[in-house]
C-alpha cells in the first residue's frame, strides 16, 4: 500500500500498472491484502484483537457494509473480509491528525490533497476550528464549539436555514437523538447518504409491496434455487455475501450476474479462511453472465418477462404464477398489455444483451419459485431507478417469488448502518406517525414540512437558503454530486460543522468558519458516566443487534456521537427544551427506551437486543401481507428509456476499486480489474477506443453534457476492457465532477451517477 507522507502536493502514488483481471478472487492475495493494512493502521497484535472481535455477539459491528452475520450460534471466530480489515485498519490507525499537523499545513494545502493523502494523514484526536478569515484549522474545547454552533444557529432567520446531514455508519442511538435534536430545532432538513444511494429502493418497493426495505433474511439464500445479483459487485463492496453465495453455488443455486462489466468474484472465489481453494481454482460462481449496456436494466428485464410470457404457452400456463397474481397483486392485465407492445429488436438494441439469452434466462427463472434479486447502486443511481427496481419487482411478481422460502427481494446496501438510520427517523420527509409519537413522548410539536434531501440542500446552499451545514459522519463533498458546484456551494455557507474520525475532503473545503468534531470510532471503548456502553444497528435484512468496541480510544478528547449530539442540542436549544439530554447519555438504555417508545416494533428495546444475535424487525411481505392502499403488490408499467447517445457519446458508470469503501481510498490498486497504482482511468471497449482513434495507456479529457452545461475532468488513462459498446466506466469520487445536479431519479431525487452521458477526448495539457 502507499507510503504515507507528509506532502499533500506529491503522495507517492506510483506509476500506473494494468494487467489482466485474476482467474479467481479472494484466496491468499486477500489474506496479504489483510496482513498489509493491519500492520501499517494498528500494527499485528493490535489489529488481530479488534478483528476477532468484529461481527461477534459480544463485539462490535464492523463500520464497512451493511451485510448480516449468522445467527450467534453458527458464527465463526473468523466474520470479517478483507475489505472490512481495511476498514478497521483504517479506523484504529496509529497516527494522529493532531494541533501540530494543522498546525503545519494550510488549509489552503489541504484543500488540494487526494483522499487517499487526507485519510492517511491519522485520526483526529482534538476539536478543531477554523475561524474566519483563518488559514490554518486550530484547538478549541468542546465547550467552545458548540457555543460557536449555537451562535451560527441562533443568528439565522429561521431553523430551515441549516441542514443536518447524516452518515450510514451512525448508530441507531445516536441517529434517533440527532432527527430528535433536529425537529426540536424546528427542521426537517435530514439529508442523508440514503439520499445518494438507496432511496430509489425505499421509494420504488414501497410503491410496488408497500415496504421500502428488503423481504429476504440471510437464511433465505440456503434453499434458493436462482438468485439475480443486479448492478452489484460483491466481491469489493459486499465481500463476505461470497461466503453465501459460494455456499449456494456448492450446492447447485444457479447465479446469474447481470453487469456490465464482468467481475471477478463473481467468476471464480476462493475463501481466504480456506487457502488451498485457491490451488484449486476456486468456486465457480456465476452460471451466467449478463453483460448489460449501461443504462439497459429495464430493456433487459423487460425482455426477460417477454420470455416468460412464451415459455409460460409453452409450458401450459407453468411458468407465470396466476394464483399468486389473482390472490395477492393488481395491474397485472395493463402491464401484460404494455409488455406485449415491446418490440424484441427495440429490447435486444437497448440491454445489448441478445434475445436467446433472455430466455435461457426466462427458462430457468420459469422452472421455480425460490428465487432472490439482489441489487445495489447499479440499479439505483439513474434517472430511470425507480422503473429499474419496479421491473424487478414486476418479475419476481409473475413467479409469485414473494412470501416464500428461499424467495424475495434483496437490496444490498452500502453502509453498516444506513437502513437503522432511516428507521430511527432520519428522513427529511417524515411520515405523520412518527411526528405524532414524538409529540406524545416529547411534548413539543415536530415541524410537519418536508425538508431538503441532498440535492436540495447543495441547491438551497447555491442560493443562500442554508447557511449552516452539520454533517454526523460521511463526506458530504466527496460522496456528493457536480463536485465543483457542491464546493463552491460549501465555500458560501456561514458554518460547515463535520463529526469525524479521519479527515476527507469535505472538512478541506469550508464555509467562513469550519468546525471539526473528533468522535470515537465503531471499534473503541465507549464510558460514560454510566459505565461502559454499547449501541445498536440495523442490517439490510432488519436485523437489529449490539455493538461494542473493544480497543482504547484514539484520544482523550474524543466523544461518542451520542455524546456530541447530547451536547449540540444541550447548547442550541437551552432551557427551551424539553429533552434531558444529557441524562440521555449518561446510560444508553434511557435513549432505547424512548426509542422503544416512539419507533414502531422496538417494543422492549433494551432486553430484545441483549439476546444473542438481537432481533429481527417483522416484514410483512415476508407474510404475504402488503401494505398498499389496496393490500395488494402492484405490477408498475413503465417504458424503455432512451438512451439518447449523439455520434461519439458513451454512456458512463461510475464504480468503486477494491481499494476503497464508498469515497475512503485506502490504496490505489484495484486487484480484481488488474489496475495498480493509479486511480484515474476510464475502462472502455476496445472498438470504442478505435473508433475514436485512441489507443489503452493514453491520457484523455472526459466531457459530459447536461442541459447546455459542460463539465470536464482531465487526465484520466484509458484501459481496454471487456465492457459492451456504448459504455463506460470510471471511479468515483474522481468521476463526480461529471455527474449534472440536475439529473437525478425523480422520486428518489437520487443523482444519476451510473449513467452519466460524455464524450472522450485526447488530453492537451
Amino acid at each position: 500500500m502507499p507510503k504515507r507522507s507528509d506532502r499533500p502536493d506529491s503522495p507517492e502514488t506510483g506509476a500506473l500498472e494494468v494487467k489482466p483481471p485474476p482467474a479467481v478472487a479472494g484466496g491468499t492475495a486477500a489474506i496479504a491484502a489483510t496482513i498489509a493494512h493491519v500492520r501499517h493502521g494498528p500494527g499485528l497484535l493490535r489489529g488481530a484483537r479488534a478483528l476477532l472481535a468484529m461481527n461477534q455477539p459480544n463485539g462490535f459491528d464492523c463500520p464497512g457494509c451493511a451485510w448480516p452475520e449468522p445467527g450467534a450460534a453458527e458464527r465463526s471466530a473468523i466474520e470479517f473480509c478483507e475489505n472490512g480489515a481495511k476498514a478497521l485498519a483504517w479506523e484504529a490507525d496509529r497516527a494522529r491528525a493532531d494541533a501540530a499537523f494543522f498546525a503545519r499545513h494550510p488549509v489552503a494545502e489541504l484543500a488540494v490533497a487526494d483522499e487517499l493523502w487526507l485519510g492517511q494523514q491519522g485520526r483526529l484526536v482534538e476539536p478543531m476550528v477554523l475561524p474566519a478569515g483563518g488559514t490554518h484549522y486550530q484547538p478549541i474545547s468542546w465547550d467552545d464549539a458548540f457555543a460557536g454552533i449555537a451562535r451560527a444557529i441562533s443568528a439565522l432567520e429561521t431553523p430551515a436555514q441549516a441542514a443536518f446531514y447524516t452518515s450510514g455508519r451512525t448508530s441507531n442511538e445516536a441517529a434517533f437523538l440527532y432527527q430528535l435534536f433536529v425537529r426540536e430545532l424546528g427542521t426537517n432538513n435530514l439529508p442523508d447518504c440514503s439520499n445518494l444511494c438507496h432511496e430509489s429502493s425505499g421509494v420504488a418497493l414501497k410503491q410496488a409491496v408497500g415496504v421500502g426495505k428488503g423481504t429476504v433474511q440471510l437464511d433465505d439464500f440456503d434453499h434458493a434455487d436462482v438468485i439475480l445479483i443486479i448492478g452489484q459487485n460483491p466481491g469489493t463492496n459486499h465481500p463476505r455475501m461470497m461466503t453465501t453465495l459460494q455456499a449456494a453455488a456448492r450446492r447447485g443455486c444457479h447465479i446469474v450476474a447481470i453487469n456490465p462489466l464482468p467481475e471477478a468474484a463473481l467468476t471464480r472465489f476462493a475463501h481466504p479462511q480456506h487457502p488451498f481453494e485457491a490451488l484449486e481454482g476456486g468456486t465457480a460462481i456465476a452460471s451466467m453472465h449478463l453483460p448489460v449496456s449501461v443504462g439497459g436494466d429495464v430493456a433487459l428485464l423487460k425482455g426477460v418477462m417477454k420470455a416468460l410470457i412464451d415459455e409460460d404457452a409453452r409450458r401450459h400456463g407453468h411458468a407465470v404464477d396466476y394464483d399468486f397474481i389473482r390472490l395477492h397483486t393488481e395491474g397485472f392485465p395493463a402491464f401484460l398489455e404494455a409488455l406485449a407492445a415491446e418490440p424484441w429488436d427495440r429490447l435486444v438494441d437497448d440491454s445489448g444483451i441478445a434475445q436467446a439469452s433472455m430466455r435461457e434466462l426466462a427458462a430457468l427463472l420459469a422452472g421455480t419459485h425460490r428465487i432472490i434479486a439482489c441489487w445495489a447502486m447499479g440499479l439505483t443511481q439513474h434517472e430511470h431507478a425507480i422503473a429499474n427496481i419496479q421491473e424487478v419487482a414486476n418479475l419476481l411478481l409473475m413467479r409469485g417469488a414473494l412470501g416464500r422460502r428461499g424467495a424475495g427481494l434483496c437490496p444490498v446496501r452500502g453502509h453498516s448502518n444506513v437502513q437503522g438510520d432511516r428507521t430511527m427517523g432520519i428522513d427529511h420527509r417524515p411520515g405523520p406517525a412518527l411526528l405524532d409519537a414524538l409529540e406524545r413522548r416529547f411534548g413539543f410539536a415536530p415541524p410537519p414540512a418536508h425538508g431538503l434531501d441532498v440535492v436540495g440542500t447543495i441547491e438551497a446552499m447555491q442560493a443562500g437558503r442554508v447557511r449552516v451545514l452539520f454533517a454526523l459522519g460521511g463526506n458530504f463533498l466527496s460522496a456528493a454530486p457536480d463536485t465543483d458546484a457542491t464546493a463552491q456551494a460549501l465555500r458560501g455557507c456561514a458554518l460547515t460543522v463535520h463529526v469525524a474520525t479521519k479527515l476527507n475532503r469535505a472538512h478541506v473545503v469550508t464555509g467562513r468558519e469550519a468546525l471539526l468534531l473528533p468522535c470515537l470510532g465503531r471499534s473503541e471503548k465507549d464510558l460514560q458516566a454510566g459505565g461502559p456502553q454499547f449501541v445498536t444497528v440495523e442490517d439490510s435484512m432488519g436485523a437489529v443487534h449490539a455493538s461494542q468496541g473493544v480497543l482504547r480510544p484514539a484520544g482523550d478528547g474524543l466523544r461518542s456521537e451520542p455524546a456530541i449530539v447530547a451536547g449540540l442540542a444541550q447548547a442550541v436549544l437551552g432551557e427551551r427544551s424539553r429533552v434531558r439530554w444529557s441524562w440521555l447519555v449518561e446510560d444508553y438504555d434511557r435513549i432505547r427506551d424512548d426509542i422503544a417508545a416512539v419507533i414502531p416494533d422496538f417494543e422492549d428495546f433494551n432486553a430484545r437486543v441483549r439476546s444473542p444475535g438481537g432481533f429481527v424487525l417483522p416484514n410483512p411481505v415476508r407474510e404475504l401481507r402488503f401494505p398498499t392502499d389496496s393490500g395488494r403488490a402492484r405490477f408498475t408499467v413503465h417504458p424503455v428509456p432512451a438512451r439518447g447517445l449523439a455520434p461519439g457519446q458513451l454512456l458512463l458508470t461510475t464504480i468503486r476499486s477494491h481499494d476503497q469503501y464508498n469515497t475512503t481510498i485506502y490504496g490505489l490498486d484495484d486487484r480484481y480489474r488488474g489496475i495498480r497504482g493509479g486511480r484515474r482511468v476510464v475502462f472502455m471497449n476496445e472498438e470504442d477506443i478505435r473508433e475514436r482513434a485512441l489507443e489503452p495507456g493514453m491520457p484523455v479529457d472526459l466531457v459530459s453534457r447536461f442541459r447546455g452545461e459542460t463539465r470536464t475532468v482531465a487526465r484520466f488513462t484509458v484501459v481496454a476492457y471487456p465492457i459492451p459498446r456504448g459504455s463506460a466506466a470510471a471511479y468515483f469520487p474522481e468521476a463526480n465532477p461529471l455527474v449534472p445536479l440536475g439529473r437525478f431519479a425523480p422520486g428518489s431525487r437520487t443523482p444519476a451517477s451510473k449513467s452519466i452521458v460524455i464524450e472522450v477526448r485526447r488530453s492537451t495539457g
